[in-house]
């Protein structure tokens, strides 16, 4: 059996990323319902918000579902005392030392994945006792690592340094991918951009409509200096690339990004001043689709793809 489903109890190894502003209780329960496993992202919510869309995903779903938590989350001792009183079963970490709460979700009988985008911090995981393990090339959207080491070349590296349960992240958002990365070494995949633009996310309709007409090359990975994000052209990227392109300080690009840009552009639709986070391919989705045609889509791909491959080598 894949040990990704079996690890967490779903038919389909496909997660849907743990994405800010994005991955409420409605895409969370939706993506569980067709079989895969969908993550509630706590790095966009206060504690009290993560406690009321765990309990809403529980009404919604009787299926596995995990949170995703950057490990930088300000607020770390509320939002882990939640998840435990809540009795969530399974949390993505991310953005942080695994080593600092893997042992204390582990004796709370909680499965812990975590996203790397390296082998140097894979074999961290392993050495942290993690689950499993998240892959993310470059191609992703929102944060990144400073490696831009692309998900095809990461993959089978990260393979080769780790026995553990291995996903690939970045730039995955169809069933030909998802051959791809598993032909490499993942045993699952997980998937952002396509679940972004759902009828079930939590983004902003205008934000989700803007990404359907970019093409490709309108987005590029910026705030190398203050932490390397895959963004969307607009106006607040042309100002971050001006201030990049004549060397502009770490302490200046803060000022410019200041607080809330991501709510303001995903959220709240301000596409001109918000940021815009969104993955690389991006322009291969071209409507608003509800997860139940995606994750059919997903399988039905996969297959055809996986029944293609053989004749090509006779």
């Amino acid at each position: 059996m894949n040990r990704i489903c079996e690890l967490f109890g779903i038919r389909y190894p496909i997660v849907a990323g743990g994405m800010i502003w994005c991955s409420g209780w409605r895409l969370a329960s939706a993506v569980s319902n067709c079989g895969g496993l969908g993550l509630l992202g706590a790095g966009s919510m206060h504690p009290e918000t993560l406690r009321e869309h765990i309990r809403k995903c529980k009404e919604a779903t009787d299926q596995p579902f995990g949170v995703n938590l950057p490990l930088l989350y300000p607020e770390m001792d509320a939002i882990t005392k939640i998840i435990v009183e809540e009795k969530v079963q399974i949390v993505f970490s991310s953005a942080g030392n695994p080593k600092a709460w893997t042992p204390f979700f582990h004796d709370h009988g909680i499965k812990v994945a975590h996203v790397v985008a390296s082998t140097k911090f894979a074999r961290k995981c392993e050495e942290a006792g993690v689950d499993a393990i998240v892959a993310e090339g470059f191609e992703a959207g929102g944060h990144n690592g400073k490696e831009e080491t692309t998900t095809m070349c990461l993959i089978p590296e990260v393979r080769q340094s780790t026995t553990l349960p291995l996903m690939a992240a970045g730039g995955i958002g169809s069933g030909a991918a998802m051959l791809a990365s598993m032909v490499l070494g993942a045993e699952g995949v997980q998937i952002g951009t396509r679940f972004a633009l759902t009828e079930e996310s939590s983004a902003s309709p205008a934000f989700k409509e803007f990404c359907t007409r970019l093409n490709e090359g309108d987005t590029l990975l910026m705030l190398k200096k203050t932490g390397p994000t895959r963004l969307a052209r607009n106006r607040f990227f042309e100002q971050v690339q001006e201030a990049e392109d004549r060397g502009a300080s770490k302490e200046e690009i803060a000022a410019l990004l200041g607080r809330g840009r991501a709510k303001k552009g995903i959220f709240e639709g301000d596409l001109e001043n918000g940021e815009l986070e969104i993955g690389q391919n991006v322009s291969q989705f071209k409507q608003i689709l509800p997860v139940k045609t995606v994750m059919e889509s997903l399988v039905a791909e996969y297959k055809q793809a996986a029944a293609g491959i053989a004749p090509l080598m006779e």
